[in-house]
């Protein structure tokens, strides 16, 4: 069985999207859709294993401001940016960070969050998919900062479009917890107070449950995933390329 962990020097939460069974019996394909933490971070080995593994396009779901603070080099790969956040409004983070605060509990506090950046964010989302499916031949690799969150959103839309169990989306997700760990390991050490330190934590938490109640949210209120991204104006030949992007 291939191995879906990717190790491309520089990143830390790479891996592949193929192997996964489907609900109708079929399987995803190796080579397709990739799903990491920023390529910025690569070194010219890295970006020699992600071309070498077929990778042609890269989906940055990055604002621009943290463009501006990472500014693009000359990359081996098309990139198209899609900011999954929009233009971030400051005030309302602050406010959805007190509220998760507040509930406390890791996997109702990650759920909140990301019900609301999908509420909110419907239309970047669709924005995301349709940039996998419209990208040429070749595989697609897509990234955000950490490849967690916006990634992990984007990654359990498309895995839903290809019939993959939500069981199975949310075991993938939390694999970025520990790809992750030495990361939140170098925040904690330069953290100046446990306050920051509890934050720190609460926001890098990948329990598999939050994705679950995530995509059981999706089923209820919109049918499913292929719903939610129909409703937010992708067409129904959108939704057939980015499943076969996973999926012949």
């Amino acid at each position: 069985m291939q191995n879906r962990l990717l190790a491309w020097d520089g990143c830390l939460n790479v891996r592949d999207l193929g192997g996964f069974a489907t609900e109708d019996g079929g399987v995803t394909r190796f080579g397709r859709v990739v799903r990491s933490d920023s390529v910025r971070q690569l070194t010219d080995e890295g970006w020699k294993a992600a071309v070498d593994h077929g990778i042609r396009t890269v989906l940055d779901l990055r604002t621009a401001a943290e463009l501006d603070a990472d500014p693009p080099g000359e990359l081996p790969v098309e990139v198209v940016h899609v900011s999954f956040l929009g233009v971030p409004d400051d005030e309302h983070w602050a406010e959805l960070d007190r509220r998760a605060q507040a509930v406390g509990d890791p996997v109702a506090a990650t759920t909140l969050v990301y019900v609301d950046m999908l509420e909110r964010h419907r239309a970047e989302a669709v924005g995301a998919i349709r940039a996998v499916a419209d990208a040429p031949a070749g595989g697609v690799l897509v990234h955000c900062a950490g490849g967690k969150d916006r990634t992990g959103l984007v990654v359990a839309l498309l895995l839903r479009l290809a019939r993959v169990a939500p069981a199975d989306i949310a075991a993938d997700y939390a694999i970025s917890g520990d790809a992750l760990a030495p990361r939140l390991e170098r925040w904690l050490a330069e953290a100046t107070d446990d306050a920051e330190r509890e934050r720190m934590r609460r926001i890098t938490a990948t329990p598999p449950g939050a994705m679950a109640a995530v995509l059981e949210e999706l089923e209820r209120r919109f049918g499913g995933a292929a719903g939610y991204l129909r409703g937010g104006g992708a067409s129904d030949e959108t939704l057939v390329a980015a499943r076969a992007r996973l999926r012949d």
